[in-house]
């Protein structure tokens, strides 16, 4: 048996924890399209740098009801009121820098929104339409995350570098990251988000 599938999942997904075998199995790597989701995930994984993913993902309810449910038109309102709010919650990771980017990068969001149409639109331009099969267990980066990061940074998002794009890339299903022996590899083409 390949030592980097555990219990026919990728190898990092916590067998321990039923939120990370959900999340493995329903979400990482499905084609996601869901504006709402799309911006949920791209602030959960600025708060991921530096951490682990099970860290955010056990907080994530508590995110959901801090942020609005990830209201993208909320949380570019957010003010000094509701930062301090933020910053205080104990049940959320409270790093100012982030929380701060959170609201810049929700602005930067909707710019692009109505630019492109959607967000949805914008990101999925990067690959024409295509989901790239990557399966990969210790890349943190690719020539594809360089260029979104790039482009998100010069839009004025913040908390975008490349490792964290494409972390981003791959929850959303842009990039499928699943090994092979995974029984996710290769088995997305018909589910989207």
């Amino acid at each position: 048996m390949d030592d980097k599938i555990i219990d026919g999942r990728c190898f990092w997904a916590n067998p321990k924890n039923p939120l990370y075998i959900a999340y493995h199995d329903e979400e990482w790597g499905v084609p996601c399209h869901d504006e709402r989701l799309l911006f949920e995930m791209l602030i959960l994984e600025g708060f991921q740098a530096g951490l682990s993913w099970e860290c955010v993902l056990n907080k994530r309810e508590a995110f959901r009801e801090a942020f609005d449910q990830f209201d993208v038109q909320k949380v570019l309102k957010y003010d000094e009121s509701k930062f301090a709010e933020l910053a205080a919650n104990t049940k959320i990771i409270r790093n100012r820098l982030k929380i701060w980017a959170s609201v810049s990068n929700a602005r930067a969001f909707v710019k692009i929104q109505e630019e492109y149409g959607s967000f949805d639109k914008y990101i999925w331009s990067f690959t024409d339409g295509k989901v790239i099969y990557e399966p990969c267990d210790i890349r943190t980066t690719s020539p594809l995350s360089d260029t979104v990061s790039k482009d998100l940074k010069k839009r004025g998002m913040k908390f975008v570098g490349s490792t964290v794009i494409y972390s981003y890339l791959q929850a959303i299903g842009v990039i499928n990251g699943h090994l092979e022996g995974c029984w996710k590899f290769r088995n997305n083409d018909v589910k989207q988000r």
